[in-house]
């Protein structure tokens, strides 16, 4: 089951559970799609953890988010501005 991390590990922005703006690799590193796909990304589509593609990430229904709960720990990429805060 996937983690469904809560934010951007590049920028800290909060990505709720059913946000459609949430992007992850196959490792479940999380990204907002402005930071990882948008015209001023470094990124480019490509996870600067694994150096693997980037997909949407599916939106767990809100009745499974009970049982299912999204995790709440917030992970930082250490190279990110979230990280020079």
């Amino acid at each position: 089951m996937l983690d469904i991390r809560p934010n951007c590990e590049w920028c800290d922005r909060d990505l709720p559970p059913d946000s459609p703006d949430a992007r992850i690799c196959t490792f479940e590193c999380t990204w907002c799609s402005d930071c990882i796909e948008g015209p001023d990304s470094v990124h480019k589509g490509v996870c600067p953890n694994c150096g693997g593609n980037v997909v949407p990430r599916p939106i767990r229904p809100p009745a499974m988010l009970e049982s299912a709960p999204a995790s709440t720990e917030r992970v930082i990429h250490p190279d990110g501005p979230a990280a020079r805060r």
